[in-house]
């Protein structure tokens, strides 16, 4: 691990970084032209105290979950990602691996679209960034690792990662998830990253395997989903998904279906964030404790 040179490139890269790039007002009283440290911690879930002892070499090794945070607080390329793995001692991720990072003119659209909750996702379902009001609604989902960061996975796998829709709406999403992935393996018919998910998918859940024999196809595009939020109800929201040419990623927008949903949508950016008991948080949590 290259303490200095870590330091040195996170300070560079945050100062470089313009409020608005982010979605942050800058304000009249602004001091610094780039982001402040307190709001690099916002944006990739860690303390400001642990990014401080970053930016002056005092931290122990970064886990490459941690990493994968900056990368996308910080908006940083394929490259620069790299060389950030790199300097904290890792291999970076392949391609396809944990922390593969939204494209750049995704997370613009991203952090312009402020109170609309939207996120980038692969076409093999990894959420790789959300706006904060997405995460509000349906909670961080850009912390899982191996084959829990394929919402397909979690889907068949996790009864609670269907319990953020009603009951009647469970059959639907299936469908329609499993339609989704069909379309992504036959466009990717000799990745084995694809062939590797679907096998281990068959042998994990006996719905699956019913749903996979099927044989449908249908790339997610407009659907209506209900989300079930422990603090505001149920809220009716239309999802609109933008695919980028390859077909690689997708920007899904989601936007209240009526006046009900507006009103619980907005009840819900007051609150704040509910935290929400998943095991991606845990581990986040960890990580960060580990690193002190």
């Amino acid at each position: 691990m290259q303490r200095d040179q870590l330091a040195d490139f996170l300070r560079r890269r945050r100062e470089a970084i313009r409020p608005a790039e982010v979605g942050i007002a800058a304000g009249p009283r602004r001091r610094t032209t780039g982001l402040r440290r307190e709001e690099v911690a916002m944006l990739a879930g860690m303390s400001v105290d642990y990014v401080v002892r970053l930016e002056q070499g005092r931290s122990s090794q970064p886990s490459t979950q941690l990493l994968g945070a900056l990368a996308r607080a910080l908006r940083l390329s394929e490259d620069e990602r790299d060389h950030l793995f790199h300097l904290a001692g890792h291999q970076p991720p392949p391609a396809d691996g944990v922390a593969r990072l939204a494209r750049a003119g995704l997370l613009r659209v991203l952090d312009l679209l402020g109170d609309t909750p939207a996120m980038v996702i692969s076409d093999l379902g990894e959420v790789l960034a959300q706006n904060r009001t997405a995460v509000l609604l349906a909670g961080d989902h850009t912390h899982f690792s191996g084959d829990r960061r394929y919402v397909v996975y979690r889907w068949f796998t996790e009864p609670e990662a269907r319990a953020v829709h009603p009951p009647e709406e469970v059959k639907h999403h299936a469908r329609r998830i499993v339609a989704d992935l069909r379309a992504a393996a036959g466009r990717r018919s000799e990745d084995p990253a694809v062939a590797g998910l679907v096998e281990r998918l068959r042998a994990a859940s006996a719905d699956f395997r019913r749903l996979w024999a099927e044989h449908e196809v249908a790339v997610r595009r407009a659907d209506r989903k209900t989300f079930v939020h422990p603090r505001v109800g149920r809220v009716l929201m239309d999802c609109e998904t933008l695919v980028t040419p390859d077909q690689g990623q997708q920007l899904l927008v989601l936007t209240p279906a009526d006046a009900e949903a507006r009103e619980r949508l907005e009840l819900l950016r007051v609150l704040g964030v509910e935290e929400f008991p998943t095991d991606a948080t845990s581990a986040k949590e960890r990580d960060q404790a580990a690193s002190s």
